[in-house]
């Protein structure tokens, strides 16, 4: 169990007006450490310490910058095992989830930011009548990408490495300073990324890390008038909340929230491959990823073999302590998470789904833990079908023809990422290009990550990752003269 933690604030380490709280092991339900509870006022400071480093920082040369990024980069690497282990106990997810997943793309994404990019471009000049605005001429342009100044980054539970490095690494590139607060299950790993930062040498105030269970932590951590750009990843409701504020502020906003991925799986397509995608919903995370792909569409012609296949996968996998080599399936956050599921396999028993994989609490002595369950029957209006459950838990709707399987696909609030399986590749492109979801894969659930990543609809509002993170941070300034 670690010593009791403290927070990041203008470049010292301040011990927390809140004391502290216990960090839960998931798997275990032990204590793997103390993290602390920040006030407002430990907020406020922390806000206003990274709007007196903006200047400075924001005038920093690129390349120093990226120095420092890649810096980070290699120490979090050097202590990928330690790191991992604390990832792993404070998630539940599994030790390769979190060596690979976790820490490893975390320190990817530092060393992608520390390459320098282009950060203006010309724009094609225009000639220009005489008039009123003056005499006749031609007008040269200049766009230029500047910082927005002080970002708060809001992180998720479901991945403390990755998320916040996806924020914080293009946010200080382009010359920002973060404030950032993670979610309150897993902070810990947060911190440790924010001493190799220090270590790197940020300077004082560029990064700071406050911490708490209280809701008026992220208030606080929003509502700050140093504040000027929200990036948060989280659920949808909890987004509008921000939005709201950020509104009343006209503060930026970055919004990676819910989704309800659709998994349209046709007759030709290949079901091993559409079925090992598929099962990644209760072997990624257990299931608490916003990019799962948690509806099946299935056309009737191979509804029951994919059915069948899907059960046959789902009983196949190992549930249990994530420190096991052969563990795929950890347990879920917290206990109240596990009831909330669970509660959601029950409503659909209710909504008329028939549970034909998982449904009962795995016999284990201790932990949050959730069987891989399966749903079929289901129909569109179902909620299990319609809410996000942020678990292990995949439901099945048949469908007809491309038409119906489109709009059953496009019948949810949601539009992060869909899925397309389809031996046909003209229609899995013809298909993809009329859902309205932020990305599609085809016969894949991978990614590239230089791809923009954010949802339609209520998924979200704006995009990141690679170069667009770089957008996404910025804001653009035209600078015109006579030519």
């Amino acid at each position: 169990m670690t010593a009791r933690q403290s927070l990041f604030v203008g470049g010292s380490w301040v011990e927390p007006e809140g004391g502290h709280y216990e960090v839960i092991d998931p798997a275990t339900e032990r204590p793997v450490g103390w993290a602390p509870e920040a006030s407002r006022d430990q907020v406020r400071a922390a806000c206003a310490a990274a709007r007196e480093a903006f200047g400075p920082w924001s005038r920093t040369a690129p390349e120093e910058r990226a120095a420092v990024l890649a810096r980070a980069a290699g120490l979090i690497a050097t202590r990928l095992k330690e790191h991992a282990e604390l990832a792993a106990a404070e998630t539940g997810a599994t030790l390769r989830t979190a060596r690979a997943l976790q820490v490893g793309v975390a320190a990817a994404r530092f060393r992608r930011y520390a390459r320098v990019e282009p950060a203006e471009w010309a724009v094609p000049p225009q000639i220009n009548e005489a008039g009123p605005m003056g005499r006749a001429g031609v007008m040269g342009a200049l766009a230029v990408r500047q910082p927005v100044g002080v970002v708060t980054c809001i992180t998720s539970y479901n991945n403390p490495w990755a998320n916040p490095a996806g924020k914080v690494a293009p946010a200080l590139a382009m010359g920002n300073t973060v404030v950032v607060k993670p979610a309150p299950q897993d902070p810990l790993s947060v911190y440790r990324m924010a001493e190799a930062l220090e270590a790197a040498g940020v300077p004082p105030g560029v990064v700071n890390v406050v911490s708490g269970t209280r809701t008026e932590v992220g208030e606080a951590a929003v509502a700050s008038p140093d504040v000027d750009m929200v990036s948060f990843t989280g659920s949808t409701a909890v987004g509008r909340s921000i939005a709201e504020v950020c509104g009343r502020g006209m503060k930026r906003q970055l919004m990676e929230l819910g989704g309800k991925g659709a998994a349209l799986v046709f007759d030709d397509a290949d079901l091993a491959s559409a079925v090992a995608g598929i099962g990644t919903t209760y072997s990624f995370y257990s299931g608490q990823i916003c990019t799962a792909p948690t509806r099946v569409l299935a056309q009737r012609g191979i509804h029951d073999r994919l059915v069948e296949q899907l059960v046959s996968y789902a009983t196949r996998l190992k549930v249990g302590d994530p420190r096991e080599p052969d563990t795929v399936v950890g347990p879920v956050i917290s206990a109240a998470h596990r009831d909330r599921v669970e509660s959601y396999v029950e409503l659909g028993r209710k909504e008329g789904a028939v549970v034909v994989a998982g449904g009962q609490r795995p016999d284990l002595p201790a932990g949050f833990y959730v069987a891989p369950t399966l749903l079929a029957d289901c129909g569109s209006g179902m909620r299990v079908a319609r809410e996000e459950i942020f678990g292990p838990v995949v439901v099945v709707i048949p469908f007809d023809d491309e038409e119906e399987g489109i709009a059953l696909a496009d019948d949810t609030d949601y539009g992060l990422i869909d899925y397309v399986w389809s031996g046909d590749v003209a229609r899995a492109f013809r298909v993809a290009r009329r859902l309205r979801a932020g990305g599609v894969g085809i016969n894949t659930v991978g990614r590239n990550m230089e791809a923009p990543f954010g949802g339609f609809k209520q998924s979200g509002v704006g995009r990141d990752v690679g170069s667009y993170a770089l957008h996404a941070y910025s804001e653009v300034q035209s600078i015109v003269w006579p030519g």
